[in-house]
């Protein structure tokens, strides 16, 4: 695991991480009631519809021609009959982590092309969580997928120079951003977003997750595979920006996810949603 090497990173580490505005509470106790076995589809849907704004996104995603449904949807309760209880709690999910996106930046960063390479992860990862031989939640999949690079957000907003540099790096010397980072910045941008997930007081799984999607030196976890494989193959298709240089699955991976097929159907309907979400779940 890459740490920081100095007290002034870890001040300027700790100093951005607290700077990022507060993950909703709303989504905070959506994460506790997935942990609850016993959680009843009533209690998220209690909790989505106290939070008016993200129940207006939700609804704006599902009333899209993507979803085809048949009617109007007003309802977060009434959507889950036509989609089932899963796919609305990773939509609350989504929209908590859009939510919390800058609109802009001043190092370059295309916050779009993230948010569609996240969402993709996001996607495929739950996809192959379902595929393997696991006792991993494929929504723990999915939400690991999704904030996965948020690190590279808080990068953008408060160490930009650094970033910027950074980014150039990379493309430059066509090597993996988050080397670059480490050459810049001094370590990269999944011990940043591991911190930010700890202040947000997320579950350790996904703590660890974000920590080592690419140092792989924490528990080698079906979660840390199946996002550190559906990583991969977002970035050789070119689904979503996300740096440059490529690095192969580790060996853990491969044993757990290796010979997985996802179908050229699956993939386009991965997309699309991604691509849908994006566009319609950050608007106002």
């Amino acid at each position: 695991m890459f740490e920081l090497n100095s007290e002034e990173l870890v001040k300027k580490f700790g100093s951005a991480a607290e700077k990022m505005p507060a993950f909703p509470k709303s989504v905070q106790r959506i994460l506790e009631l997935t942990r609850n076995i016993d959680c009843q589809p009533r209690e998220i849907v209690s909790v989505i519809e106290k939070d008016p704004v993200m129940t207006v996104r939700i609804l704006k995603v599902l009333n899209s021609p993507y979803y085809n449904l048949p009617g109007k949807i007003t309802s977060i309760n009434r959507s889950i009959v036509y989609l089932g209880f899963n796919t609305i709690k990773n939509l609350a999910l989504g929209i908590a982590l859009i939510g919390v996106l800058p609109k802009q930046n001043k190092a370059g960063f295309d916050i779009h092309q993230y948010l569609r390479h996240s969402l993709v992860v996001a996607g495929i990862s739950r996809l192959l969580c379902g595929r393997i031989a696991s006792e991993a939640d494929p929504t723990a999949c999915y939400i690991a997928g999704l904030l996965h690079d948020f690190g590279k957000v808080v990068f953008a907003q408060f160490m930009t120079d650094e970033f910027r540099a950074a980014l150039d790096l990379a493309k430059t010397e066509n090597m993996p951003l988050h080397l670059a980072e480490e050459h810049i910045l001094g370590a990269d941008h999944c011990l940043m977003g591991s911190m930010l997930a700890e202040k947000w007081q997320l579950p350790e799984f996904l703590v660890e997750t974000i920590r080592h999607h690419h140092d792989y030196a924490g528990e080698d976890s079906d979660i840390l595979a199946c996002v550190v494989t559906a990583n991969h193959i977002s970035k050789q298709a070119a689904w979503g920006g996300s740096g440059t240089g490529m690095e192969a699955p580790p060996p853990f991976a491969a044993a757990r996810c290796g010979g997985i097929e996802i179908t050229a159907e699956e993939t386009v309907i991965i997309r699309e949603e991604a691509e849908i979400f994006s566009k319609i779940g950050g608007e106002a």
